[in-house]
């Protein structure tokens, strides 16, 4: 039996080792406004730095920060936050965080795939940990209003001062991570497991089911309408049921003749072929040929991305979703 996780809660992390630290969060997108909110509201010094004067520094600007240019605020910074892009971070690191840095500041990730791919090498005398949110930045700074949290991830990757798990659990409690519960693991394991997560279930695998499924139903002749009612849009609504009471309460929500269903047709549908796909996409994360592969894909302009999104737009999914748009939406609860 595997051994189970340690988590960390409020009872076993405090501000104090970052109370007095100048934190930089770089970048105010979807994570970074969320977090430099979040630790602005838990008492912490936090300066916003920003690669260019545009909409994010005027949102800052508006929530009361004083936005300044990235350099400027890493000249200042104890600890130093990338809640920018992935395929960004490494060119920013070089050219506006690595020559302007303090000697031994923090460099602190949300995601692992900088340092686990070695697209950033930091210096040996900094303290290098990751703090990652198990959702989006918008429900991070939702929760944390309403006096819960998101749980995350923390991971240490350099620990010259012997404190980084303290100061990454402090950084967790800052944003309210530890209100719900934070798991200690690896920058490899965090990047493995999340990258492995997108591409066969949350983003590409779920994609492509129901996208197949609704295709499969028009070829042989049903109405899209209904088609896309049936293998899109009430997936939101047995997730939701799974997230809230897991599978067993999701298959004690649904009739009988949907359990035989899906117990007996679900294992069909995805078999030992497809977990055999899936290990086959797990080694080509862990080998690092997906990092290369997307490093390259990204120095090209992300074609494969413009096209992928160019076709689904395009696709019979979506323009049935944009006629079925009024329905669903008069169907929603109202706040």
């Amino acid at each position: 039996m595997k051994k189970l996780a340690k988590i960390y809660t409020d009872q076993d992390a405090s501000l104090d080792p970052i109370k007095d630290k100048k934190i930089a969060v770089l970048g105010y997108g979807n994570q970074g406004r969320a977090w430099a909110l979040n630790l602005r509201d838990s008492g912490l010094n936090v300066i916003v730095g920003l690669e260019r004067e545009g909409n994010s520094w005027k949102q800052a600007v508006q929530d009361g920060f004083q936005p300044v240019h990235t350099e400027d605020a890493v000249k200042q910074a104890d600890i130093i936050i990338f809640l920018i892009p992935d395929m960004v971070q490494r060119y920013v690191y070089r050219e506006k965080v690595q020559p302007n840095m303090k000697e031994g500041a923090d460099l602190v990730f949300a995601h692992g795939f900088n340092i686990h791919y070695k697209l950033i090498d930091p210096p040996s005398t900094s303290d290098v940990y990751m703090v990652a949110p198990k959702g989006p930045g918008a429900t991070v700074r939702d929760f944390y209003t309403k006096g819960g949290g998101v749980p995350a991830l923390v991971a240490v990757q350099q620990n010259p001062s012997g404190k980084a798990l303290e100061k990454a659990l402090a950084i967790a409690k800052g944003i309210g991570a530890t209100r719900a519960g934070v798991i200690e693991t690896t920058f490899k394991e965090e990047t493995e497991t999340d990258l492995f997560g997108e591409q066969t279930t949350l983003v590409g695998g779920v994609m492509e089911l129901m996208r197949s499924a609704f295709r499969t139903l028009v070829e042989l002749g049903y109405q899209p309408e209904v088609a896309y009612f049936e293998t899109i849009n009430e997936m939101k609504m047995i997730v939701d049921i799974i997230y809230e009471k897991g599978f067993t309460g999701m298959l004690k929500a649904v009739s009988d003749t949907a359990k035989y269903g899906g117990l007996t047709v679900g294992k069909f549908v995805i078999n030992e072929e497809v977990r055999k796909r899936m290990l086959e996409a797990a080694e080509k994360i862990r080998s690092g040929k997906f990092a290369e592969e997307w490093i390259e894909e990204y120095n090209r302009g992300s074609p494969t991305i413009k096209e992928g999104l160019e076709e689904i737009e395009n696709s019979l999914e979506e323009q049935t979703r944009r006629r079925l748009k009024e329905i669903i939406e008069r169907g929603k609860p109202k706040s």
